[in-house]
């Protein structure tokens, strides 16, 4: 243990003193470092992937435009770099479309503008998704290859630890709350619960196929918190919808001005909107607070020199690796906690009056 202690802090202070002095000799002063611009660009989408260690270097993806007169270009992303430009497309630098793809058309008084093409391009968030996507079948058919080869022989490894997250969630989450419905909603609501997961961990890579920050993107998880919307809604009974804009209460606070209504249909769209800020911020907050402690070593290393950088260093790099580790069992908190309020919502869409939940109960 003591040997491994000590490897460890050699190892500390060599990529201390190594990192001060390399950014030392690439930078002379604070002036050149944008703690805004680099934050926003390592938690932004992109049209490449980050090289390790290599800010002004990025793996190339499809860049897939249709221009104003309906022609479609397919292109790599590496010839819009450091100020390309490509069969008339650009990555604009200021404005409105800053960092998106922009073309140039006339104007109509024999000058140019720029103009944001119908842009299907795969960005580094896409590429990330579909990576994520394929992640989880591997995990999820693995499973199901090793009970078709070994039948009910109790799967061991990788393979195990799978399975026994899987009955975690139903077996503690789904089947408890949905009772008798749980087979019926359990493939979304695994599905939900294991894409959250994989895209929060591979968020936590450094290198690719990790860094990409799609669950602090509150596209990404608005588009998962409609997905638990929808299923909440279309599949809700009856005694939901009755609910909701007929509810028990006195009449006086329904006719003729129509307050609980009015409170209960708020009440279905604040849910979604509970689910995407919750993931995101919580996300979200995690990556900029290590990136935020990364910068700190730059910074009081251009301010003060190597030994001010030096201690810095072993400060934020303490601090970061504590970071992440927190950021590791926030990422299945956050996936497990998406998990359980959408099955409580989906079930509370499920009631179907008192004589069914008593039916309900007495069969689970």
């Amino acid at each position: 243990m003591k040997k491994v202690l000590t490897i460890l802090s050699i190892l500390l202070v060599a990529v201390t003193f190594g990192t001060s002095s390399v950014f030392a000799a690439e930078s002379g002063n604070t002036e050149e470092i944008n703690p805004k611009e680099i934050i926003f660009d390592h938690l932004g989408d992109g049209y490449g992937w980050e090289v390790p260690f290599s800010h002004s270097h990025r793996i190339p993806l499809p860049v897939i435009v249709c221009d104003y007169e309906g022609s479609w270009h397919i292109f790599s992303s590496s010839r819009l770099s450091h100020g390309g430009e490509y069969d008339g497309f650009k990555l604009a630098t200021e404005g409105d479309y800053r960092n998106k793809v922009v073309g140039m058309r006339p104007d109509g008084n024999g000058g140019m503008e720029e103009y944001r093409p119908l842009d299907l391009s795969i960005t580094k968030n896409v590429a990330a998704l579909i990576i994520s996507a394929i992640v989880v079948m591997l995990m999820v058919f693995s499973v199901v290859r090793w009970y078709k080869r070994h039948g009910m022989k109790a799967p061991r490894r990788g393979v195990g630890a799978v399975e026994v997250v899987i009955a975690y969630i139903y077996d503690g989450v789904i089947k408890p709350t949905l009772g008798t419905k749980a087979k019926k909603f359990a493939p979304y609501l695994l599905t939900v619960f294991f894409f959250i997961l994989t895209m929060n961990l591979l968020g936590l890579v450094v290198i690719f196929p990790g860094g990409a920050n799609l669950t602090g993107n509150i596209a990404v998880t608005l588009v998962l918190s409609v997905c638990t919307f929808l299923m909440t809604n279309l599949f809700g009974t009856k005694h939901y919808w009755k609910d909701i804009f007929w509810p028990d209460v006195p009449l006086w606070l329904k006719f003729p001005i129509p307050i609980m209504p009015v409170i209960e249909v708020f009440g279905v769209f604040t849910k979604p909107a509970a689910l995407t800020v919750r993931l995101f911020a919580n996300m979200m907050g995690g990556h900029m607070i290590v990136i935020v402690l990364t910068l700190l070593i730059f910074i009081f290393t251009a301010i003060g020199g190597l030994a001010i950088g030096g201690v810095t260093t072993v400060v934020s790099v303490a601090f970061s690796l504590f970071m992440l580790l927190i950021d590791t069992l926030v990422s299945f908190i956050q996936a497990y906690v998406f998990t359980m309020l959408s099955t409580l919502f989906i079930s509370l869409a499920q009631a179907g009056g008192e004589h069914e939940a008593v039916s309900d109960g007495e069969a689970h």
